[in-house]
């Protein structure tokens, strides 16, 4: 079984003063992005690491509660944190690396097997693999059930 999932953007104008607008292909979300929301202050568009932090924290967040009810284990509610670091090197920009942070109340489980699902989560979930030329850290939170 095999996907194909598409999004697409438009720019307009030069590097500094463009604007952009992505899109994905499913129609859940568009918006607007530009220079100024990527390396600026401008908080009402959007830019590309926001988006790969979205992904990261959607596909991590879904693959970890396969894995734990694979393991056996119902979590009740995980959340989970992508953040993404864009910085300058040389004559370009890279990613150095993505941080997740991700807290789950799982009833029954102890805190060593939670972190042993969690940091193989990191290195399977499909968003992880193909970031994989940035280092990506886990912060892994078990809460307790209320």
């Amino acid at each position: 079984m095999a996907f194909t999932r598409k999004a697409e953007a438009d720019w307009n104008g030069g590097i500094m003063d463009g604007k952009g607008k992505v899109k994905l292909g499913s129609g859940a979300f568009e918006g607007a992005y530009s220079f100024q929301s990527r390396f600026g202050d401008d908080t009402k568009a959007t830019n590309p690491e926001e988006l790969i932090a979205a992904a990261h924290a959607g596909c991590y967040t879904m693959a970890l509660s396969g894995n734990l009810g694979k393991a056996g284990y119902e979590p009740k509610n995980i959340h989970t944190t992508a953040n993404v670091k864009i910085e300058k090197q040389g004559e370009g920009f890279v990613i150095p690396n993505i941080n997740l942070t991700t807290e789950a109340e799982v009833d029954g489980i102890e805190d060593e097997e939670f972190q042993k699902i969690a940091e193989e989560t990191k290195k399977t979930c499909p968003v992880s693999q193909v970031l994989s030329g940035a280092e990506i850290s886990l912060k892994a939170a078990l809460l307790s059930s209320k």
